[in-house]
């Protein structure tokens, strides 16, 4: 059986330790039969490093996305290493410390800014510096974090998710025409750099707490990728060729129950 990405060729933004979503799905994709390029920002040798692990060793672009000249000339730079991209994994956010932890009212513009512009605007700045490489279609998929509620610590960044969901929807109906589908996967909390770095509440129950498991009629281990690796890789594929502007939520159904589940997770 050919496997869902064979001859695809895919651009993966966020990769930065082995426990990064983006590493994950660079995985997924590769033992699915695509190409990868990596872009990597900061520390490029530490990136590098970390693409040597995956299952085949990918390329690294250089890409700072709040910057207007790597933006300019990334089609360029990805062109070194391939004529085309039939998808795009955006997983790239940052807030700034003074946007999280419960400092939500005393946030600066510029904090607030910063988060946005690195966490939303970015999907829109990084899929159209893209689309001279995605001229016969392809799939944009964006990493997510249900913003339709608050969550303890979580502040700035999450009104920039919610920007993120507005930025898709608009993004796609935008690019339908081109045949460019853009989705998003809201994942259920991960024990990734960017999620330790949130501290939860005394009460435990802050973004990241076990309690989520609980909640989640289908249980949550915070420590296993594969969940949300798959299902950005099916939407990267061509499962879905009539789905975009989604929030496809990986996160054990969690998002859908308002306290606990009538019955009890399954064990695993």
């Amino acid at each position: 059986m050919m496997a869902l990405l064979t001859g695809k060729t895919l651009l993966i933004t966020g990769v930065i330790t082995e426990s990064s979503i983006a590493f994950q799905v660079a995985c997924e994709a590769q033992r699915q039969g695509a190409e990868v390029v990596l872009t990597g920002f900061g520390r490029l040798s530490l990136v590098r490093r970390i693409a040597g692990r995956l299952p085949r060793p990918a390329p690294v672009v250089e890409l700072d996305v709040t910057d207007r000249d790597q933006l300019s000339t990334l089609a360029d730079r990805v062109r070194e290493h391939t004529a085309r991209l039939d998808g795009v994994l955006h997983s790239v956010a940052y807030a700034p410390p003074g946007a999280l932890d419960g400092k939500f009212l005393d946030t600066t513009w510029e904090e607030a800014a910063t988060a946005f512009h690195v966490s939303a605007y970015s999907l829109q700045a990084l899929t159209t510096s893209l689309l001279p490489l995605m001229d016969r279609g392809g799939s944009v998929v964006g990493l997510d974090f249900d913003a339709s509620h608050t969550w303890s610590g979580y502040d700035w960044m999450g009104v920039a998710k919610a920007g993120l969901e507005s930025c898709s929807r608009y993004l796609a109906s935008h690019l339908g025409q081109r045949g460019i589908r853009v989705n998003l996967v809201a994942a259920g909390p991960l024990s990734t750099l960017a999620a330790r770095g949130i501290s939860p509440t005394e009460d435990g129950s802050g973004t990241f707490d076990g309690g989520w498991s609980e909640r989640a009629p289908l249980g949550w281990d915070s420590r296993d990728f594969q969940p949300v690796a798959h299902a950005c890789v099916a939407l990267l594929s061509d499962l879905f060729p009539a789905t975009t502007g989604e929030i496809v939520h990986v996160d054990g159904g969690a998002h859908a129950v308002g306290d606990r589940p009538a019955h009890a997770p399954a064990v695993r």
